[in-house]
């Protein structure tokens, strides 16, 4: 638990409890397939890598290769096959990283003496469940994550926390088994062609934080402001979140009216956010964008070469994450504001198709030299400002 004075503002030994205790049973395998299924997936996870690095050009010896020489691929992180409990745990520690300053904040401003120490423990107990909640919603549906923020445990190891000179800090790259398999026979797939492109995108976003070793700390500095930003003011935040309430219900809240903008896609997040935080949400969007679209991008590159199924693979999935699997997980989507993250595969992707068709691989890859050249949320939209904005610069 993170604990601040003997009492803890996120239960998160519960939240772990109340996820495992909420989860969707996974697919049924024997022991056998099982261990099959890991096999499998960490070859595939070793061949990715030499496919993404060829097709990206992040690595080896051509001028765009970021500086790390071949030896140095996958940055020294490990890929871990884990079930829904595993990846509960490790975002739960990478949580309790990220959120160390803020919570830091909220423990400063909580009354002292017993009474605040008791607010403390009920307050951590009810957010321990609600995060319990949520990592039990997402736990079914993630089918692999580079994870960047959590330190290494023997449980959960990851790359080195004092990385050599240009290296990167740690991560680790995660594969879910249970989703894996559980969405290959929902979507009737050749199950080895669909292990295999699971693992081409999820290799490209390792390749990505380990071919680029300020990008990691760039996201976290970027995260760092947004939860400073946070008002710690509970009757402001209360406001907001009655006015988001009453947006989804139906009526305009003070934002929108201000804002003239319409709440359609708008999830409850949104609403409690400030102003400077929605500046940062802008180039966080951008930054999510281009991660997410490029791991398409490669995906769909490098598939019809090696994934003899790819085209059937490709639609099928695309049909899947556009309808969800029922109306609840279409609402919960929306007010948790996993819509805006679909649409951040689809215009990341285009930038890159774009950006690529204009000025080729090499000339893609200039947007990981520094977060000057990283796009900006407007650029994302109009891959064509980038190319001018960057290439005019760095040709001049």
């Amino acid at each position: 638990m993170t604990s601040f004075g003997g009492a803890d503002m996120v239960d998160w030994n519960l939240a772990v409890a109340t996820a495992q205790r909420l989860m969707r049973p996974g697919p049924e395998v024997s022991g056998d397939e099982a261990r099959e299924i890991v096999a499998e997936l960490r070859k595939h996870a070793r061949s990715s890598e030499e496919h993404v690095r060829a097709f990206t050009r992040m690595y080896g010896e051509a001028p765009n290769n970021m500086g790390v020489p071949p030896a140095k691929s996958g940055g020294g992180t490990p890929v871990l096959i884990v079930d829904r409990v595993g990846w509960v745990k490790a975002n739960v520690a990478g949580f309790r990283e990220i959120l160390k300053p803020l919570l830091g904040k909220m423990q400063d401003r909580r009354p002292g003496g017993l009474g605040g120490m008791a607010l403390g423990t009920v307050g951590g107990k009810v957010t321990g469940v609600e995060v319990g909640m949520l990592l039990s919603f997402l736990a079914s549906r993630v089918l692999g994550q580079y994870e960047t923020f959590a330190p290494a445990t023997r449980e959960l190891p990851a790359g080195p926390l004092v990385p050599g000179p240009g290296e990167p800090r740690a991560g680790r790259l995660l594969l879910v088994a249970p989703n894996i398999v559980h969405v290959e026979r929902e979507l009737d797939v050749d199950p080895h062609d669909f292990r295999l492109w699971v693992c081409l995108h999820e290799e490209t976003h390792r390749t990505q934080f380990t071919a680029v070793p300020w990008l990691r700390d760039h996201i976290e500095g970027e995260i760092q402001s947004f939860l400073g930003e946070t008002e710690m003011d509970a009757s402001t935040v209360i406001e907001r979140i009655r006015e988001a309430a009453q947006s989804f219900a139906g009526g305009p809240s003070k934002d929108a009216r201000a804002e003239d903008e319409p709440d359609e896609g708008r999830s409850i997040v949104d609403f409690v956010q400030t102003p400077a935080q929605r500046e940062i949400l802008a180039r966080l969007t951008a930054v999510m964008s281009l991660l997410e679209g490029h791991a398409d991008y490669v995906m769909d590159g490098v598939g019809p070469d090696v994934v003899a199924s790819v085209a059937e693979i490709r639609e099928k999935f695309q049909q899947r994450r556009a309808s969800g699997a029922g109306r609840l997980d279409q609402v919960l989507r929306k007010v948790l504001g996993l819509d805006a993250k679909l649409r951040q595969y689809k215009d990341g992707e285009r930038f890159v198709r774009a950006v690529v068709d204009e000025v080729g691989m090499d000339g893609f890859n200039r947007v990981w030299t520094s977060p000057n050249t990283l796009p900006t949320k407007a650029e994302i939209a109009k891959p064509a400002d980038w190319v001018a904005r960057v290439h005019r610069r760095s040709d001049s």
